[in-house]
């Protein structure tokens, strides 16, 4: 397949990818890009799917903030490391 660009401005965003992302060539880039659009419709079709399950994780824990069972931003820090240390 041979794509011809027309667009000057097109053709300097695509040299532009092309020295930022080091790819060895034009085929390369395409494939960067495509591979990053291909995860962002996946992330966005897994917000959508989730949708509901966010917003009640949410509500729930503004529900908990408003009873006063937030962490001190003084003690963050702590708690999330903390929070981490057990995950491991």
């Amino acid at each position: 397949m041979n794509i011809e660009i027309h667009d000057a401005a097109l053709e300097a965003r695509i040299q532009k990818q092309l020295q930022a992302t080091g790819s060895g060539s034009v085929e390369e880039v395409l494939l960067r890009l495509l591979e990053t659009q291909e995860e962002q419709e996946e992330q966005d079709r897994w917000l959508l799917e989730n949708r509901e399950i966010i917003k009640a994780k949410i509500r729930r824990g503004i529900e908990q903030f408003d009873r006063g069972e937030g962490i001190p931003e003084d003690q963050l820090d702590a708690h999330l490391t903390n929070l981490k240390t057990k995950l491991k």
